[in-house]
């Protein structure tokens, strides 16, 4: 397998990540879990409310409608690559809240509980990351234009 000379990336990677559709089809899964998750909410919106009511948001189905919205709006706007930022920011916001509401682990005792908490927490904190990238990318890939 050649490498690509300027990185050392193997052909067929390089070939993969600069194929045209690669980028959009990994933006795409980086915001499907949001994308169902809002459909979900929409499909069942007595759950959503009970969602939010759970984690103590008031009034719940206010939250919930601005999850939903963040939720789709988020999505929209980085697979359209227009303010890509914004989405990417909401979207990361978002992410970084609800991982603290939702996966305290740090109050909770050892266990497995504690333990799950932990790993999901750190899932979201990777999230919150791969959304700074895509606005890095987003902007960069701008100024070559």
């Amino acid at each position: 397998m050649r490498a690509d000379q300027s990185s050392a990336t193997p052909a067929f990677v390089a070939g993969v990540l600069d194929f045209p559709p690669t980028v959009f089809a990994a933006r795409l899964l980086l915001v499907s879990a949001y994308l169902v998750g809002a459909f979900a909410k929409l499909s069942d919106w007595p759950g959503a409310v009970a969602e939010q009511a759970h984690f103590g948001l008031a009034p719940s189905a206010l939250w919930a409608g601005l999850t939903i919205a963040v939720e789709l709006v988020g999505p929209a706007l980085i697979l359209s690559g227009r303010l890509v930022w914004l989405g990417a920011g909401m979207l990361g916001v978002f992410t970084f809240l609800a991982a603290i509401l939702a996966n305290a682990f740090w109050a909770m005792p050892a266990g497995p509980e504690r333990f799950g908490a932990t790993n999901a927490f750190f899932e979201h904190m990777g999230l919150v990351g791969a959304f700074v990238l895509v606005a890095v990318l987003a902007r960069r890939s701008g100024r070559r234009a």
